[in-house]
């Protein structure tokens, strides 16, 4: 799969200009981090009205950002009740993906997989319904390649433009705009979007043609799972053979193989407690979506599969909705079975 990429990292806060705002001037050139300027460019080249679709755990606290950083936002979700906090910070509620397409320049969704993704784009009522010439719709969902290039195909048709978005981060990183974009598609829709990726993360790439982004995402997911589920065999085994599972995640935080996952992660697992950032039923729908892709291009990944099974054990023992780190009670099932 060819694919051209830039990279912008977001420029720090307190060298932006005061007050924050949605608008900011467009980067000269894509690989330069961008230059912020006090002076606001014309609205009319900008996105004046945002809407979001989707206020799970991801798409509240981004939706949030947009809001506080004085943004005119529409809001949509399949149960409306998780609007009313946004409602109450000011955004607008709109009943269907159609009407908050219709009435905004750029439409945000956020969706759990690649159903409900393709349902909301192009189903009754949907996005699609509402685009028109000028209007640009971005895909924060992770799904497959070939669902974000249907989703693209019906957006395009209306004449409207379509970025596929996903990102890499949890819900701190959500709440704390600090999200990472790996985006592809339409190049004008990108750079008008920028200002308002750059509230809601630290960085953008930039990574080609409809397909890229999804790929990318998913990569990025299925090593994170298989790393998770490594971790967890390491805390488990430590234990069973007397040594102290906490000390083991302070060497890991100081060598090579360290990741802030373990750090954070890893108390919370030694206390069987798993407070939900990244749901373990999607990190398991990611890495059988990781797999297809990798079938797709005939590419082995057996570490992959072996961890997406451990996924499956332990959806299967009803942690689906935990945090994905919950993946380790899988583990120790079967450790007991051999016991």
């Amino acid at each position: 799969m060819a694919m051209a990429s830039s990279f912008c990292p977001r420029i720090p806060l307190q060298f932006r200009a005061n007050p924050l705002s949605c608008f900011s001037l467009k980067p000269q050139f894509l690989l330069q981090v961008k230059a912020f300027s006090s002076q606001e460019p014309p609205k009319d080249e900008m996105p004046a009205r945002i809407g979001f679709l989707g206020l799970g755990i991801m798409g509240t606290p981004m939706a949030q950002n947009l809001i506080k950083a004085g943004c005119d936002v529409s809001v949509w979700n399949r149960t409306k009740s998780k609007c009313d906090p946004l409602i109450s910070l000011g955004a607008k509620y709109k009943s269907s993906p159609e009407e908050v397409a219709a009435s905004c320049d750029v439409t945000f969704a956020m969706l759990a997989d690649p159903g409900s993704a393709l349902d909301v784009a192009c189903g009754k009522h949907g996005v699609a319904s509402g685009m028109s010439p000028g209007k640009g719709y971005v895909d924060i969902s992770t799904v497959d390649v070939d669902t974000s290039k249907l989703i693209s195909s019906h957006i395009k048709t209306t004449g409207a433009l379509f970025l596929e978005a996903p990102v890499s981060g949890s819900k701190k990183p959500a709440e704390d705009g600090q999200l990472i974009f790996l985006t592809a598609g339409d190049k004008a829709l990108y750079e008008t979007a920028a200002p308002l990726l750059d509230i809601m993360g630290k960085s953008r790439f930039y990574l080609g043609d409809i397909g890229n982004g999804a790929a990318m995402k998913l990569v990025v997911n299925m090593i994170m799972g298989s790393m998770m589920a490594s971790f967890s065999e390491g805390l488990i085994l430590s234990e069973k053979v007397g040594l102290d599972p906490s000390v083991l995640v302070q060497v890991i935080s100081q060598g090579a193989i360290n990741a802030p996952m373990y750090s954070m992660k890893g108390p919370s697992m030694l206390q069987s407690v798993y407070p939900t950032a990244f749901p373990l039923k999607h990190q398991q729908k990611d890495l059988r979506l990781a797999l297809g892709l990798a079938e797709s291009v005939s590419q082995p990944t057996p570490i992959a599969a072996a961890a997406n099974e451990l996924y499956k054990v332990a959806k299967s023992r009803g942690l689906s909705d935990d945090d994905f780190s919950a993946v380790i009670e899988a583990l120790k099932v079967k450790l007991d079975q051999r016991s």
